[in-house]
């Protein structure tokens, strides 16, 4: 137990809630699930001394997480985090999958950069590191990067961002779509027109960021971008996926477009459904995040928006800095915030102790659409007989209060340090394996 590279064991899970459709048992031998209900019991019943038991009594039963937008730093700023320790974060908070972002150094924009990211993930062994590839060489928005072969490496790469950079020429986004099309690839877009949100833009444009001094980031530089890009998708007949949406006005820009027949997918940000621009009152720089946050009418949209599916998935864009590059003023602090240890709580605590979602709602969006949008086919499966052993247990009722000083990241800026939440995973399994149990990484020290 104390590395993951260990045999798959068997294991009776006995009374949980199966991901939002009623109690029943659980049997994993190897690394597949052999019976569910009844079946379990009496299959596991034959098994003798080498079965263990976890009493689930009150726990629920999800899939395993899959994350779409996770920033792991390595290679370049290893300080910040590596995909090892960003790994160990992702199985603590109920990940099984986590796709690596491309603005690395160097930049993923090729088979050889995708699958040395692909191979330190399958090395550290807690998750599915899956790389996401550049849209253009160098994230610098004018040449295309080898999308081609990054989709025929070993790491088999089918979504593709510029994040941290929008792609603000369309026809370069354009082209983008075409070319993914072939291989069944999509595109997730960070959307920020660079002329309305300028270089130094840092805040929620409106009277708040005006009294305090900030520059302003209005929302209409991601609610145009979003439009332009449903359009191009309908156009080009490919798939876009829209990363963080921030805005009412991007969520009604989705709505209209998805009634439309159009192929387009987003995500929200944990942090974007629970966080509102009022805390940078504080002038403390763990909130600043790209895109900002922004007021909590626009919080009530997203809220909603994922409730009723016209926001597909949760994705955590997990942003590790160390202090040297976030402990500034404000304006010169890095953007982004922690996200993937706490991700689970803070939809628990924002959607469904709210009673705006059910457990199998947060399987939907946390575990099996993000699998979809990714073509993972071992991942987001529904847990039944046959079926990968790649699940998250967890204590919907738990209180958790979040320490930022204890965390498998290597970085601290965590915006939810000493906020209460409810809901803690209790338990990780990737393919049989248990990767983190009760908040230590399989293996960490405790």
């Amino acid at each position: 137990m104390n590395e993951p590279h260990r045999p798959a064991a068997d294991l009776l899970v006995t009374g949980a809630d199966l991901a939002g459709s009623g109690r029943g048992d659980l049997l994993v031998s190897g690394s597949r699930i052999r019976a569910v209900g009844p079946e379990a019991t009496e299959a596991a019943e034959g098994m003798g001394e080498g079965l263990a038991r976890l009493d689930a009594d009150g726990m629920v039963a999800l899939p395993g997480l899959v994350d779409l937008h996770t920033h792991l730093r390595e290679p370049g700023r290893e300080d910040s985090e590596t995909i090892a320790s960003g790994s160990r974060a992702a199985a603590v908070g109920g990940f099984t999958a986590v796709h690596a972002m491309a603005n690395t150094t160097p930049v993923t924009d090729t088979a050889e950069a995708a699958e040395r990211v692909y191979d330190l993930g399958r090395r550290a062994g807690y998750v599915d590191v899956l790389p996401v590839g550049a849209v253009s060489k160098g994230l610098a928005g004018g040449e295309l990067a080898e999308l081609g072969l990054m989709a025929r490496s070993r790491a088999r790469v089918r979504l593709f961002s510029d994040d941290g950079k929008c792609v603000h020429d369309a026809r370069l986004m354009r082209r983008a779509l075409e070319y993914v099309r072939a291989f069944g690839g999509v595109v997730s877009q960070h959307a920020q027109d660079p002329q309305l949100a300028g270089p130094s833009a840092c805040a929620h444009e409106g009277e708040l960021s005006g009294r305090l001094g900030l520059p302003g980031w209005p929302a209409v530089a991601e609610e145009s971008i979003v439009a332009r890009d449903v359009m191009l998708a309908r156009h080009t007949g490919s798939r876009v996926h829209i990363a963080h949406v921030s805005t009412a006005g991007s969520v009604e820009v989705i709505r209209w477009a998805k009634a439309q027949g159009i192929a387009v997918t987003a995500e929200v940000t944990p942090h974007h459904l629970m966080l509102d621009c009022e805390l940078l009152s504080t002038y403390d720089p763990v909130y600043k995040v790209n895109p900002p946050l922004r007021p909590s009418s626009d919080v009530q949209a997203l809220r909603g928006a994922l409730a009723d599916g016209t926001i597909d998935v949760v994705a955590t864009d997990h942003a590790p800095h160390v202090r040297a590059d976030k402990e500034h003023a404000y304006a010169d602090a890095a953007f982004g915030m922690l996200g993937l240890e706490q991700a689970l709580s803070v939809v628990s605590t924002a959607m469904v102790q709210t009673g705006m979602m059910g457990w199998a709602d947060v399987a939907r969006v946390m575990s099996i659409a993000p699998a979809a949008i990714a073509g993972l086919p071992e991942h987001g499966q529904p847990l039944q007989p046959g079926a990968p052993a790649t699940l998250t247990l967890v204590d919907p009722t738990r209180p958790v209060v979040v320490d930022a000083a204890h965390s498998q990241s290597l970085s601290r800026n965590n915006p939810w340090h000493g906020r209460p939440l409810t809901g803690a995973v209790h338990l990780t399994m990737l393919r049989g394996l248990v990767t983190a149990r009760e908040g230590l990484a399989w293996g960490a020290q405790s």
